[in-house]
């Protein structure tokens, strides 16, 4: 007994590991809830292009800021609100089906980004952690922000919840009930793009669309009504931030890496074990 006391609470003796575990339960809860919505509306691409869109700013901010990450957050954070406008306002403007829009401008965006690192040597390997996580690296005025737009985010996702679940699932009822499609569709975008702004320095560029597309995956195959799902994804981030953090640390792996790794591993296993079922678009009313 005393030795598993000293397997966790040994970690907890370092600052940066107290704040490290917080941000990943966080990011893990929040990219678990928001998550669901981009596996059901098959948003895997967007979720993908997002996080590689926003690497422009990230670059500007870095710049601008000297390499101090508060300007290098609110750059990304309104790179990523600009990119989800834009390719939504492609999509519904444009004769394009929304993977090509999101193609044009993901490609777009990561190349303009490239050209900003690659003009810049000086800083060019300063802005690896944000290419592969640094959840270690977090501070406390990180960890605010983390807190701060997460919590926004999964407040908005259940108060407006009924509105994006009729949008998402059956888009003649919305509109017979006359909900504002387009503008709950612009919102779940911005809801998405800010999720992965905020959970970027956990898990990093590269990683980002696992933390949303992993665990609803997993939970999709061990429910099938879309509010359990999003609890049970939830759960299952937060559950792999935190395995994954103590298995970074006991390995000497990175730590977005190992996060990843373990809710990829909770995925196998449902896939596995899991007993066939409805869809939780089925059970989405449940």
């Amino acid at each position: 007994m005393v030795d598993g006391l000293d397997f966790l609470l040994a970690p907890m003796q370092y600052p940066f590991m107290v704040r490290g575990l917080l941000a990943a339960l966080l990011v893990g809860l929040v990219c678990g809830m928001v998550g669901c919505f981009v596996v059901l509306r098959g948003m895997a691409f967007f979720g993908d292009a997002m996080s590689h869109s926003i690497l422009p700013g990230i670059a500007v901010g870095y710049l601008v800021g000297g390499g101090a990450r508060g300007p290098v957050f609110w750059w990304a954070m309104g790179t990523a609100i600009a990119v989800s406008l834009s390719i939504g306002a492609v999509t519904k403007s444009a004769r394009l089906k929304e993977d090509t829009a999101i193609g044009i401008i993901f490609a777009g965006m990561f190349a303009l980004g490239v050209a900003l690192i690659s003009m810049g040597r000086s800083y060019s390997l300063d802005l690896v952690h944000f290419l592969f996580g640094d959840v270690l690296g977090v501070s406390w005025g990180d960890l605010g922000l983390t807190a701060f737009f997460g919590i926004l985010v999964v407040a908005i996702l259940l108060l407006f919840y009924k509105e994006f679940l009729v949008v998402s699932f059956d888009d003649t009822l919305a509109r017979t009930l006359r909900l504002p499609s387009t503008a709950l569709y612009y919102t779940l975008l911005i809801l998405i793009a800010v999720t992965i702004v905020a959970s970027i320095q956990t898990v990093g560029v590269a990683l980002m669309l696992a933390m949303l597309v992993t665990p609803p995956a997993t939970a999709y195959l061990l429910t099938s009504r879309l509010p359990a799902m999003m609890a049970l994804s939830a759960l299952i981030g937060a559950l792999a931030g935190v395995l994954g953090l103590y298995l970074s640390y006991y390995v000497g792996m990175a730590s977005g890496a190992a996060i990843v790794l373990v809710c990829t591993g909770f995925f196998l296993l449902a896939l596995l074990f899991a007993p066939r079922h409805k869809s939780p678009r089925q059970g989405a009313a449940g």
